[in-house]
């Protein structure tokens, strides 16, 4: 990672703070498994697959804090430069658009400059995976019934974010020497989603030739 990138990293105050896994259980050894898989010469593919005897819902809920925190750190690297100005609709290109919807205070799909649909989101993951209800943290507390449907909920937005920063702001990655660490986090998270079927086909088309040269 390049010293700029790592800075950037270290500083920016708009991260939210990470989800922990309690040293010591079960969730604990799955994150550390999770986070190895980004280090190099791991082949990402074999990586995502569930490993044998463990719970599904155990492995998909450290994947999604995961990528929740490396996402946002990407995000993070480009803040500065993705405006109302430059950026005056959550895009990815002129094919894609992408409407904010919460059930709150946005009840239909509505249109939002790309930082304000950003902040939205990353402020509704986390109050999900935040919650005790969803994303339990107590051994033995069982997830509930719908928490894959969350779970690819959370995914599917997730994945809008590498459409945005792809398509629109990765001229500046690349300036940030970031390119490698960024290609990495998406190729990972592209295995995952699909090994387990997490994310809808229709949703991954905006990068499917970037995709195809990638994902082999």
């Amino acid at each position: 990672m390049s010293i700029g990138l790592k800075q950037v990293f270290n500083k920016d105050k708009t991260f939210r703070p990470k989800r922990k896994f309690e040293p010591g259980t079960q969730r604990f050894e799955l994150h550390k498994r999770a986070q190895a898989s980004l280090t190099c010469g791991i082949d990402l593919k074999a990586s995502v697959q569930l490993p044998h005897g463990e719970d599904l819902n155990d492995w998909v809920a450290v994947h999604v804090v995961d990528f929740f925190n490396r996402i946002n750190l990407i995000y993070g690297t480009i803040c500065e430069f993705c405006t109302e100005r430059t950026c005056p609709v959550m895009s990815g290109g002129p094919k894609y658009e992408y409407r904010w919807q919460d059930d709150l205070k946005y009840k239909k799909p509505t249109a939002l400059p790309a930082p304000q649909y950003m902040s939205l989101l990353m402020d509704w993951i986390e109050v999900q995976i935040n919650n005790e209800d969803i994303f339990p943290t107590s051994v033995g507390v069982p997830f509930p019934k719908n928490f894959l449907q969350i779970c690819k909920k959370i995914l599917c937005r997730l994945f809008r974010v590498f459409v945005h920063v792809y398509i629109h702001h990765f001229d500046r990655i690349i300036v940030m020497g970031a390119e490698a660490h960024v290609n990495t986090c998406y190729k990972h998270f592209y295995y995952f989603v699909t090994e387990l079927n997490l994310v809808d086909r229709k949703e991954l088309e905006p990068l499917k030739e970037m995709t195809s040269r990638m994902c082999h």
